[in-house]
């Protein structure tokens, strides 16, 4: 029997480290043009969001029951044990789907044993947990302390995000078009944080896009903890160029330990738009878990 960590797309883990770990993601399901795709399996971040500059009408919805059981399935004909680091649900219903779709399996399979942990984060905040769990699990860690770290880093994961324009979040509904024209005319760019919730919280508005690139660096340095001893994750629509600064003034300015860098995927950026900047940490560190990150 063995003990397997997966995750859903949402968490926008870098291809790299899906393949080093042969890590299973339950893709999210986005419709472009009244047709379903499955976010991270047939469409990628550089198609998405060249569709997207084109103004197609795009929607996304969560993973269904019947997509969890299907995924689910598997594992517990094995006899395999999961740890599944799911969306958060101040954002999404995709924890309260996976876990009807266990009481299905269950029926079948009465000894499977899976554990759902509702990351409340998005995109790399919860790709991160993700991270740091699979290096732990490589490194020889017992599955009680993995479950436990999973837990501890749900509590302890911050993020900070810089977002170029409020398009994106005018027609999702996030802010009003009043307010969506008044912010784009005076170059307004939200600085978005996630509650204890785990909801999207615009908590700052700054003028100009290098200032609000400043901000969420500032942010970082001001809640992390021990950013020398952290490894932390960056990630981005189409900003490669803004995410080096970023990772340079918290090189220089913090001395932060290292960097796990990706993209945001359709979950996310269908949302909020191409012009996207985000930085997850940790606001406390445990070296109980930290030494089986070396």
């Amino acid at each position: 029997m063995a003990f397997k960590i997966i995750t859903d797309s949402a968490s926008d883990v870098p291809q790299s480290l899906i393949k080093e770990y042969d890590l299973h993601v339950i893709p999210t399901p986005v419709t472009i043009e009244g047709v379903d795709y499955f976010d991270g399996d047939n469409i990628f971040p550089d198609d998405f969001y060249e569709i997207q500059a084109e103004g197609k009408d795009i929607k996304t919805y969560h993973i269904s029951q019947y997509m969890f059981e299907q995924a689910f399935l598997p594992y517990a004909e094995r006899g395999d044990e999961v740890l599944y680091i799911c969306f958060s649900t101040g954002i999404a219903g995709t924890f309260q789907a996976a876990n009807l779709a266990v009481q299905d399996v269950l029926e079948e399979h009465p000894d499977f044993k899976i554990t759902i942990i509702d990351s409340k984060a998005a995109s790399m905040g919860f790709g991160l947990i993700v991270a740091k769990l699979l290096q732990m699990q490589k490194n020889g860690a017992p599955k009680e302390l993995i479950i436990e770290a999973a837990e501890f880093y749900r509590d302890h994961m911050k993020h900070a995000v810089a977002v170029r324009t409020l398009e994106y979040l005018v027609k999702g509904g996030r802010i009003s078009k009043t307010s969506g024209f008044v912010g784009g005319a005076l170059d307004i760019k939200p600085i978005i944080e996630v509650d204890e919730n785990g909801s999207l919280q615009a908590t700052e508005k700054v003028r100009g896009w290098n200032k609000a690139l400043n901000r969420v660096t500032q942010i970082v340095m001001e809640k992390g903890k021990d950013l020398d001893k952290q490894v932390i994750g960056t990630v981005h629509g189409m900003e490669p160029e803004s995410v080096e600064k970023v990772k340079a003034m918290l090189k220089e300015k913090a001395g932060v330990k290292g960097f796990i860098d990706s993209r945001i995927g359709c979950a996310i950026g269908a949302h909020i738009g191409p012009g996207t900047v985000g930085i997850v940490y940790l606001d406390e560190v445990n070296e109980a878990y930290d030494k089986y990150l070396d």
